[in-house]
């Protein structure tokens, strides 16, 4: 069964406003999200904060059973975290690194993942190492399973799609080599959950964080974490408050033996009631039928730009997803990007360079990220106004 765009673009009031191909930068949330962050925050505003949570202590508890449900996890694997570099960050400083183990990553990583891998590689002697691409230009998996073969790998870390092209990282075949490497697995799902069926037990990850404000239409501010609960034992976040654990007076403390160790006591509670809100509206709509529209309309798009005279497609990889990226002979990126805001137009500027271990990356491009609430006609309205 497909999903009724009709309704789902009446029920998201931005539609009427701009062709929003930006997704991949912040979606345009739909009304049911609206509504639930808008009535708690007038609930904290009637009655006080501290007195809103408690009264709408249900609606909170909800995200992690709809975010367990989406990802094919457990409640007590979800952490509610402010945004998906501080999910991110939780779990990889987590791990005890110590000299010389190795650190497994992708040419497409993110800048901000690639600076924590040297910050932790100079304190604590660990190694980087970029896995090299396969002819797609996602990971190799023959490069990893060698790399793994000759041990002392403490971690793989990669994005399941990268902020600056199209790719869909090969992650279940990822999870299987470090299963039987016994290497933990962190994946940055920030542009996947939303938009592709993520399931954590057939990826096989230790570790996936999130976010709200991209493809799940969830508010900013928010994001989640998964920890597998049989990786939680060996992982201590590296801050710790009376949320994440239980302090004994007057020398001891103990970690809570769930995935909310890695939370903290203080948060954006109206975010939090959004996003399982969010999470349950993508699980309502089918996540195969999202992934069907989504990755079908991000086709239709690369098929009009390659017909478009200067026009060159960046998008690599065996399975691409939402994110299309492009640039146009002659023709600057943010220019684009300004010309087309006002047209109504949204799409955002990815600097491939500053992104990944690829010195031959362009210094620029335009990103139009589709979402199941997009048209054809709007993407028509898209290619119609770029320069020629």
């Amino acid at each position: 069964m497909g999903i009724d765009i009709d309704k789902v673009r009446a029920e998201t009031p931005g539609c009427a406003n701009v062709v929003h191909l930006n997704n991949a930068g912040a979606a345009l949330p739909p009304r049911p999200v609206i509504d639930a962050v808008a009535a708690h925050l007038e609930r904290e505003a009637m009655t006080g904060g501290y007195e809103a949570h408690e009264a709408s202590a249900g609606a909170a508890g909800r995200f992690y059973d709809a975010v367990a449900g989406l990802i094919g996890a457990r409640r007590d694997e979800i952490a509610y975290v402010e945004n998906a570099t501080r999910a991110w960050d939780m779990a990889f400083y987590a791990v005890p690194f110590g000299e010389g183990d190795r650190i497994l990553t992708t040419t497409s990583e993110y800048s901000s993942n690639a600076i924590a891998y040297q910050q932790v590689a100079r304190r604590r002697g660990a190694t980087v190492e970029v896995v090299p691409d396969d002819a797609h230009g996602q990971i190799s998996l023959d490069a990893l399973a060698g790399a793994l073969a000759r041990g002392g790998v403490r971690l793989v870390s990669l994005n399941h799609i990268p902020t600056q092209n199209g790719l869909v990282n090969p992650v279940a075949e990822v999870g299987r080599l470090c299963r039987e490497a016994g290497a933990l697995f962190l994946l940055d799902a920030c542009q996947s959950v939303g938009q592709l069926a993520v399931d954590v037990t057939e990826i096989g990850c230790d570790l996936l964080s999130s976010t709200g404000r991209k493809y799940l239409r969830g508010p900013r501010g928010t994001g989640f974490l998964y920890v597998r609960r049989e990786a939680l034992g060996t992982l201590e976040p590296p801050f710790l408050d009376l949320q994440a654990a239980e302090w004994h007076a007057p020398d001891r403390y103990e970690p809570r033996d769930d995935a909310r160790r890695f939370e903290t006591w203080e948060r954006f509670v109206a975010g939090q009631i959004g996003l399982g809100v969010a999470a349950d509206y993508a699980a309502a709509l089918g996540v195969e039928a999202i992934e069907d529209r989504v990755t079908g309309l991000a086709e239709r798009l690369r098929s009009l730009l390659a017909e478009h005279s200067g026009v060159t497609v960046l998008d690599r990889g065996a399975h691409r997803s939402g994110l299309v990226t492009f640039t146009v002979e002659g023709h600057d990126a943010m220019d684009m990007k300004l010309s087309l805001r006002e047209k109504g137009i949204n799409v955002s500027v990815t600097v491939p360079r500053a992104h990944g271990y690829l010195p031959d990356a362009p210094d620029a491009a335009v990103r139009a990220s589709v979402h199941y609430y997009n048209t054809e006609e709007e993407l028509g309205r898209l290619v119609e106004a770029l320069p020629r």
